[in-house]
C-alpha cells in the first residue's frame, strides 16, 4: 500500500507532490468513486480518477527574471531554461524561480484569463526547452498530454565513454542508502530510455535520449547505471571525472520539444541549441 499524494507524484514525476496534495485537497482525485485524504492508502486493486487542474495557490511573489523566449502565443510560453534555474518553489528555493519570472511575465501582459502554471519539470542544472500555460484551459490540457506521454521530448548529453546505440529497461526507485537519490531497485517502477550516440570522442560521447517513460532523475540514473554517467553530474557521476574537466553541472540538455497546442490543434516543434559550456566541452573533447 501507498500514500495517495506520493502514488501520483510517482505516477506522474513532471508534477510535483504538493501539486497532487492540492488537488486531493480540492476534492479533484477520487479512489474508488469517493473523495480522500491525501493520506489514504492506496492498493493495486483501488480505481484512482485525477481531474488535472491548475493550483490555486498564487501566493508567490512575480520577480522580474529575464526568460529566454522561444514561442509565445496568448495560451502558452516556451523557454530555453538556463542551468541554475529551479522550475518550482520548494524548501531552499522560494525566491528566484521559472514560476516567479513567470507570474511576473504573465502579470505585466495583464488580462482577466492569464492563470499561468508549470506543466512539466527540469532539473535545476538541465538546460533546454520548458513550456508553461498561460491560462487555466491551457495548463489542463497540457498536463494531461505530458501525463499520457503524447509530448514528443529529447535530449543531448555528454557522457564519460564510449556506447552503442541501446534501450535501457530498469526500474527507479528512491534509493535505499540515500534519501535524496533515485537507484535501480527491484520494485522500483519501470524505466525506459533509449539512446542512440551522435559523436564520439577520445573518453567521452555525445548521445540522443529519448524518454519512454518519465521517471525522477531517468536519465541521469539510467546512464550511472551502466557505468557510462552524463560528465559533471555531480549527484550520479564520477568525482574525479568531474573535477578532471572541471565541471559543476550535468552536461545534460533538452534539445528537443514536439506536442500539439492544446487550444489550436496545430502541431508545434521545437528546438533549443547546446548551451555555451557544453559547446565549449564538445571542443576541449
Amino acid at each position: 500500500m501507498k500514500r495517495l499524494d506520493k502514488y501520483l507524484s510517482e505516477k506522474y514525476p513532471d508534477q510535483s507532490r504538493s501539486y497532487f496534495e492540492k488537488l486531493i485537497e480540492e476534492g479533484l482525485v477520487l479512489v474508488n468513486g469517493q473523495i480522500v485524504k491525501k493520506r489514504h492508502l492506496i492498493t493495486e486493486e483501488d480505481n484512482v480518477e485525477v481531474e488535472f487542474a491548475l493550483s490555486k495557490d498564487l501566493s508567490i511573489e512575480p520577480e522580474n527574471i529575464p526568460l529566454s523566449l522561444i514561442y509565445e502565443d496568448e495560451h502558452l510560453l516556451v523557454i530555453n531554461k538556463p542551468a541554475g534555474l529551479v522550475v518550482h518553489p520548494a524548501s531552499g528555493h522560494w525566491t528566484g524561480t521559472f514560476v516567479n519570472a513567470l507570474l511576473y511575465h504573465c502579470g505585466r501582459q495583464g488580462g482577466p484569463d492569464l492563470r499561468p502554471g508549470i506543466v512539466h519539470r527540469l532539473d535545476k542544472d538541465t538546460t533546454g526547452l520548458l513550456v508553461a500555460a498561460k491560462t487555466a484551459a491551457a495548463q489542463r490540457l497540457l498536463v494531461e498530454a505530458f501525463a499520457s506521454r503524447t509530448v514528443h521530448k529529447e535530449y543531448e548529453a555528454l557522457i564519460l565513454g564510449h556506447i552503442e546505440a541501446q534501450m535501457i529497461e530498469k526500474p527507479i526507485g528512491r534509493s535505499p542508502q540515500d534519501r535524496k537519490k533515485m537507484a535501480i531497485v527491484e520494485k522500483g517502477k519501470l524505466a525506459i530510455t533509449e539512446i542512440k550516440p551522435l559523436k564520439i570522442f577520445k573518453e567521452a560521447s555525445l548521445i540522443n535520449i529519448i524518454l519512454k517513460t518519465g521517471r525522477t532523475h531517468q536519465i541521469r540514473v539510467h546512464m550511472r547505471s551502466i557505468e557510462h554517467p552524463i560528465l559533471g553530474d555531480p549527484l550520479y557521476g564520477f568525482e574525479g571525472i568531474n573535477r578532471k574537466w572541471g565541471l559543476k553541472r550535468q552536461m545534460l540538455h533538452a534539445k528537443t520539444l514536439s506536442f500539439i497546442h492544446p487550444i489550436t490543434g496545430l502541431k508545434l516543434h521545437f528546438e533549443a541549441p547546446l548551451p555555451e559550456d557544453m559547446l565549449l566541452l564538445l571542443k576541449k573533447l
